[in-house]
């Protein structure tokens, strides 16, 4: 058994397929594929297939991983292209390779918010939204239940562009298994926030990382 990764973008339509489809149309691909990948085994045998990061609804990435295995040697490459030839549209393979470290190894993620608007304005708005003590919201434990968090301490704003009626924003926050914070947090806070009226026309996941703001790999 080989184990293998594939780096792959979904954007347009495709970021409307939810984590559950996702996994089905993925199924349907390496199918399609003829690749020699491996089925689990048992009563209900399937291919198996991880994803790491689940993605939010509505949102667009060009960094999503999947591990899967193959019972036979196939190049990367020749691996890429067959999943290619196989996928729906908005859905594409960058990059297929031996992994290198588990999902359990992520640590951050990077999104470019992208804002519809008065861009000088909203930057200004932006920037004082940022500068506060504290940047509380409430989020909902595992249990149920709900609890206060402060976001100003695991937010970085590392870019921030205006352009012509538009504000880019990267952000980088925590993720993986030991702290997760969707960017839907910080967007639906400074939505109140602002005094400025934009839209907030999409967020894209740009970036994977694990100890010291490493690619994830």
């Amino acid at each position: 058994m080989i184990k293998m990764r594939a780096v792959f973008e979904k954007k347009d339509r495709a970021k409307y397929i939810s984590h559950l489809d996702l996994n089905r149309c993925m199924q349907r691909t390496f199918k399609r594929s003829g690749l020699p990948v491996w089925y689990t085994e048992g009563f209900n045998p399937h291919i198996y297939i991880t994803f790491a990061l689940p993605l939010s609804l509505g949102y667009e990435s060009s960094v999503e991983i999947m591990d899967f295995n193959m019972t036979e040697e196939v190049s990367e490459k020749e691996t890429a292209d067959k999943l290619n030839k196989a996928m729906p549209e908005g859905l594409r393979v960058l990059r297929v390779y031996s992994p290198q470290t588990k999902h359990t190894g992520i640590k951050s993620a990077e999104y470019m918010l992208t804002l519809s608007g008065d861009s000088s304005s909203l930057h200004s708005e932006f920037e004082k939204f940022m500068a506060q003590e504290h940047i509380n919201t409430v989020k909902r434990t595992k249990r149920g239940g709900e609890k206060i968090i402060d976001l100003k301490p695991d937010t970085e704003v590392r870019e921030i562009c205006e352009e012509a009626g538009v504000l880019k924003i990267l952000l980088r926050l925590p993720a993986g298994n030991e702290k997760n914070l969707n960017p839907s947090l910080i967007t639906d806070l400074f939505k109140e926030y602002s005094s400025v009226s934009y839209e907030l026309v999409s967020v894209e996941r740009t970036g994977i990382f694990s100890d010291n703001g490493k690619e994830f790999l």
